[in-house]
């Protein structure tokens, strides 16, 4: 798997997300429930990450959608 890009904003987390699933690109996002661990208060970044394969189209759509880094 390839991380994408880490997060702290779920607003840009759940658009990234939307346009790769619309692609049937597979998203996988790691750390979603370390928000346990931290109390809530959304410091720890969420991974969006991808299958290796994915990668290069994943970034693309990213990329055209505004949403790299």
């Amino acid at each position: 798997m390839k991380e994408l890009f880490r997060s702290n904003d779920p607003v840009r987390i759940s658009i990234a997300k939307d346009l790769l699933e619309q692609e049937e690109i597979l998203v996988f996002e790691m750390d979603q429930h370390m928000s346990v661990l931290e109390g809530s208060i959304g410091i720890l970044p969420r991974r969006i990450m991808v299958a290796d394969r994915d990668e290069f189209m994943a970034r693309a759509i990213l990329r055209d959608a505004g949403l790299d880094e």
